[in-house]
């Protein structure tokens, strides 16, 4: 029983981890189709189908294996304290992907961990070790390199673009919203806690884009708002949000946005894959830098 008992201790930290490689690489995937639809649909608009879409998704799960029960009610708040924060996040990040380079804006989401550390330990009180520090500073780094073009002197002037700082804003609202998981859940299934940040997301979205919502002619938007609208749904939404519920119940908050160090490596991969070619090897340099400082996160484990 013992050893039995500790075997599944040592298996949920590894569990975490493959729930965050699958998390790294399903994001990616909305930042290059989210840069193609960004300039055709209000991103408040395209995100609160994308939550409600999301939400059925996520209702049919829970409702087929978990079920949702009556606890799960208990403080509501706690869905759309969680469920506005991460709009923000989504609304910000294809306001962002209207100006802003697939690659760069995932190399501002790679600062997401940093704020995370910070975040974890204002609210869970987790310490981030000098190894982990180390390894989130050369991730940073590597962040840098990318968003400023690999350039010095523009990383000297902070002259970084209008859509890499309106992302960053959404990043921090990603950042603060990963340690709440943790310190809001009770117990709730990762599935149902999702369900009900998902239903309570769409409701403060429709609230604040219903003219938006109004205004759009839906029947006249070109394909690639739609397959992207699909994708962010099911892929980057439904089962990422479980994914992330899950790995923050089982890691530090800091060690589960490490994994954000992979999407600009995945972004590079998909808009290769997409025909948008690839960035300047000095530009990959940072992105090596990224890797590295999950590999270092990793080996502390």
């Amino acid at each position: 029983m013992t050893t039995t008992a500790s075997y599944l201790r040592e298996r949920r930290p590894m569990r975490g981890h493959a729930a965050m490689l699958a998390f790294s690489a399903l994001v990616a995937g909305s930042f290059s189709l989210g840069s193609m639809a960004a300039p055709f649909v209000a991103p408040a608009a395209l995100n609160s189908v994308r939550f409600l879409l999301a939400a059925v998704i996520v209702g049919a799960v829970a409702l087929a294996t978990t079920g949702i029960p009556r606890s799960a009610l208990r403080a509501p708040w706690r869905y759309p304290l969680l469920g506005g924060i991460f709009a923000i996040y989504f609304v910000l990040m294809f306001e962002g992907l209207k100006t802003a380079p697939a690659v760069s804006t995932a190399a501002v989401f790679t600062l997401t961990p940093i704020m995370a550390a910070v975040a974890g330990w204002v609210l869970l009180r987790q310490v981030t070790t000098a190894r982990m520090a180390l390894a989130l500073a050369v991730g940073g780094s590597g962040a840098l390199w990318v968003i400023f073009r690999a350039d010095l002197s523009a990383l000297l002037a902070m002259e970084i673009g209008r859509g890499e700082v309106i992302y960053f804003w959404g990043c921090v609202a990603h950042a603060i919203y990963t340690p709440l998981v943790a310190r809001l859940n009770r117990g709730e299934p990762p599935v149902v806690f999702t369900f009900g940040m998902l239903v309570a997301g769409f409701l403060v979205l429709t609230a604040y884009a219903w003219p938006e919502i109004l205004a759009t002619d839906w029947a006249a938007l070109p394909p690639i708002v739609w397959i992207t609208l699909l994708y962010v749904s099911i892929f980057a939404s439904a089962a990422t949000f479980v994914l992330l519920q899950f790995a923050t119940l089982h890691l530090p908050s800091a060690k589960v946005m490490a994994y954000t160090y992979l999407t600009p490596s995945w972004v590079i991969a998909w808009e290769a894959m997409l025909g948008h070619g690839v960035p300047p090897p000095i530009i990959l340099v940072g992105v090596l830098l990224t890797v590295v400082a999950l590999l270092m996160l990793l080996r502390e484990e």
